[in-house]
Formats: C-alpha cells, sequence, structure tokens
C-alpha cells in the first residue's frame, strides 16, 4: 500500500482538480449540471482513483487503477476543448489547463511502464 499523497502525479492531478473549480465557478449558471459538471467529474476522477489504487493490494491492481484515471484525463481534454469553443474558457485558461491535463497523462503512462516492467 503507498501513501497517495506522496506521489507526484496525484499531487499533480489534485491541483489541476483545484485549478478545474476555480475555472469552472464562472461557468453560466445553466451549465451547472451540464458541462461545469462533467468538467468537475471527469477531473476528480484522475486523483480519486490515483488515491483508490494506492490503497489497493499489488502492483497488477495498481497499474489497473492506473489506467482509469488516464481514460478521465482525456475524457477532461475534450470537456475542456468544448468549454474553449462555447466561449467558457479563454484561450489562456483553456491553454493552462489541457497543458496541466497532458502533463498528468504523461506522469500516468510512465508510471504504468514502470509497474508493468516491474512484473
Amino acid at each position: 500500500m503507498k501513501d497517495f499523497r506522496k506521489q507526484k502525479v496525484w499531487q499533480k492531478s489534485h491541483r489541476l482538480i483545484l485549478d478545474l473549480y476555480q475555472a469552472t465557478a464562472g461557468f453560466p449558471k445553466e451549465e451547472l449540471y451540464g458541462l461545469t459538471s462533467q468538467i468537475r467529474r471527469a477531473g476528480y476522477s484522475i486523483p480519486a482513483n490515483i488515491a483508490e489504487g494506492c490503497g489497493r493490494d499489488g502492483e497488477a491492481e495498481l497499474a489497473r487503477f492506473f489506467q482509469i484515471p488516464m481514460g478521465s484525463a482525456s475524457e477532461l481534454q475534450y470537456h475542456l476543448l468544448l468549454a474553449q469553443d462555447l466561449g467558457f474558457l479563454n484561450e489562456t485558461e483553456y491553454t493552462q489547463l489541457n497543458n496541466q491535463t497532458t502533463e498528468v497523462k504523461q506522469m500516468l503512462t510512465s508510471f504504468i511502464k514502470k509497474l508493468k516492467a516491474a512484473r
């Protein structure tokens, strides 16, 4: 069992969800149960699944739980693009959040590769 708070990828993804909440706070009220909710759900799924994976027994289960946030991060990237295209995020906000998401995905990929190599 690993302490998820010590994992750099968890730290980065936690920072990302905090930034996502701040960025979506100004979205239109009619999007509260739409795009706002979707962005937040995809965003908090990333650190939540990392935390759950760290609480599991064994490297194979940990690797499996790190695959889930990869999917959530890809979903998040689409939602961010949609939010920008709809004018809810400006270019700077979109770029920053998308770059953070890409960095988390790269870290997850690296972590998964290390786990698979260790088997």
